[in-house]
């Protein structure tokens, strides 16, 4: 049985904990969730694999970071009632904007707190 690749295992985590966050947003408390909530989530799912994997955490905190503003677009393309206000590409773009400074500045986090505590750089794989 073949072992899966460390690229694949980031992958995958990146895409369960996207969705989670994703769906925190849109279905929970009927999509009223507080903003604040899914920064924080962002933050610390970004600086939590900053500090597992180092550099190579960006591919799973970008997956997880998609996430969000495509099922934004995607409800918007299906003209499904959607929490943005206005409703448009441009809030669209912003919020993907938004979203992709958050997590990486909680992947700078994760990576700063590693190299404090004295991580060694790992080998990219």
């Amino acid at each position: 049985m073949k072992r899966p690749s460390s690229v694949s295992i980031r992958v995958g985590i990146g895409v369960i904990v996207g969705a989670g966050i994703a769906a925190v947003d849109n279905f929970a408390f009927g999509g009223e969730v507080s903003p604040i909530v899914i920064v924080g989530m962002l933050v610390v799912f970004g600086a939590a694999v900053g500090m597992i994997w180092g550099g190579r955490a960006a591919v799973a905190a970008a997956i997880a970071w998609v996430w969000l503003p495509m099922a934004h677009v995607l409800k918007h393309l299906m003209r499904l009632p959607d929490t943005i206000h206005p409703n448009n590409y441009a809030s669209l773009l912003k919020l993907g904007a938004f979203t992709f400074v958050v997590t990486a500045i909680g992947l700078g986090f994760g990576l700063a707190f590693r190299r404090l505590l004295g991580g060694h750089p790992t080998k990219n794989v």
